[in-house]
């Protein structure tokens, strides 16, 4: 399990029997291209399909199968080419299509206060990245600044991007062992929240909650702990809650706030994945009532059309003005600007966040419900439409079972779904805001068909 992922992985004979038997001549003859062309890395190149058309919640490939896209890479909360975010970056180009860096313009501007807006806590200082790898590394160099200290504290099996630094402060050997070493000094990792899988030696009852009077958030008192004996932290970097996905045991989070309060390390949330609504709340941590000191946000951002990141800070951590955090080409550029403000809009106008939510609850009844039948589901979680159903061999050792996991994903390609398996057996649901529940309910219908086949 040493070099499983975020991502399910390309190299397996599954998956080359697969794209045999279910790909097209045009396909297979991109792919080939794609291969190719591209250096090839894990989970990404040599690539699974061809698309060549995305629109709402949906992908189709040059065969002209359409498949319902439950991944999505978390970029897709309203849906692909959504009309008004294509108008509204046409219009731009018309008006402003770049601005140099040097020179401000009115996009940026109200993109960065709106941010300001709707971020929790009294976060309403911004600096705007291309990508969410940036945008983390970005808000270390103001922790830095800001603490006068350079260690940071973050997750195993967390991911917060593949530049050297957010590398560092992942989790994943597939990120930060090999040629992504030596990493930069200081940062320090702990065991995560993970009550289902505890890495401190406790159990879950049967309903799937955690002996908290047991346990007493001991992942939490390690933080604590760490940050009492390391003593010059300058930042705590997570999830708040996991991509994998798992949810931290009730007070979590508040117990590290608290920490980070005590031992003077600022609080970092990347909320890449699962900010603008994806957990039903318009940040994750919202769930929790507890403000970061920043936040990272990066891929819905863009709207699923362009690649645009930020990061939210606190104002009394403007300390930067003699310094370039993060002095990017486009960094203001009024393009990817309006782009990321539109789809914020597009987000409130619909009402997907309260829809998530709502959503959410319905498909964690139903995956509940196949858990009963389903032997092979040891487990069921998530929040709003971060939503993950965890494959074992055997519920009572909860052996892994990333075959039947790859054999699922496959089965579902075929009957029109796509998601993606998480740290090998994990089924991991990151649909659409604007999925129906009809599509929800069909999507998990066919997973439950293919785990029974």
């Amino acid at each position: 399990m040493g070099m499983q992922s975020e991502g399910d992985t390309n190299l397996t004979g599954s998956r080359a029997a697969w794209q045999a038997r279910a790909l097209d001549p045009a396909a297979r003859a991109l792919l080939a291209r794609d291969s190719r062309s591209f250096l090839h890395q894990s989970v990404s190149t040599p690539c699974l399909n061809a698309i060549a058309r995305a629109e709402g919640i949906w992908i189709e490939d040059t065969a002209g199968r359409r498949f319902m896209d439950f991944h999505g890479n978390n970029v897709h909360h309203i849906g692909y080419a959504h009309p008004r975010l294509k108008r509204a970056i046409a219009q731009q180009m018309e008006a402003l299509s770049f601005a140099p860096r040097r020179y401000a313009c009115e996009p940026a501007v109200a993109l960065a206060e709106k941010l300001g807006m709707i971020a929790p806590g009294n976060l309403s200082k911004v600096l705007l990245t291309t990508g969410g790898s940036d945008a983390v590394e970005v808000a270390v160099k103001i922790a830095r600044a800001a603490t006068g200290r350079f260690k940071t504290l973050s997750f195993w099996d967390s991911f917060h991007g593949a530049g050297i630094g957010a590398a560092s402060l992942s989790g994943e050997s597939l990120f930060r062992a090999g040629p992504a070493a030596p990493l930069v000094a200081g940062a320090q990792h702990v065991a995560p929240f993970a009550c289902y899988r505890c890495r401190y030696g406790h159990d879950v009852d049967e309903d799937g909650a955690p002996f908290l009077a047991r346990c007493r958030t001991a992942c939490a008192d390690m933080v604590d702990y760490v940050l009492a004996r390391e003593g010059d932290v300058a930042a705590v970097i997570a999830e708040p809650a996991r991509a994998v996905p798992y949810l931290p045991p009730p007070g979590y989070w508040r117990a590290v706030r608290d920490a980070c309060d005590r031992h003077g390390a600022l609080l970092v949330f990347d909320e890449i994945p699962t900010g603008l609504g994806k957990t039903g709340r318009m940040f994750a941590c919202e769930h929790e009532g507890v403000a970061p000191d920043m936040l990272v946000l990066g891929k819905a951002l863009g709207g699923g059309m362009l690649p645009i990141a930020a990061v939210i800070a606190r104002p009394d951590l403007d300390v930067g003005a003699e310094w370039a955090f993060g002095h990017y080409t486009h960094e203001k550029n009024p393009i990817t600007a309006r782009a990321a403000l539109t789809t914020i809009e597009i987000i409130e106008d619909e009402n997907l966040v309260a829809y998530a939510a709502r959503l959410g609850e319905i498909a964690l009844e139903r995956m509940t419900d196949m858990k009963r039948r389903l032997p092979a589901i040891g487990d069921v979680r998530g929040r709003g439409l971060l939503l993950g159903i965890e494959l074992v061999r055997s519920r009572t050792e909860k052996l892994p079972d990333p075959a039947l996991a790859e054999s699922v994903l496959y089965r579902a390609l075929d009957a029109g779904l796509s998601f993606k398996t998480t740290m090998g057996n994990v089924l991991t649901l990151t649909p659409p805001l604007i999925t129906t529940e009809a599509e929800m309910l069909r999507a998990l219908a066919i997973i439950e068909e293919a785990i029974a086949a």
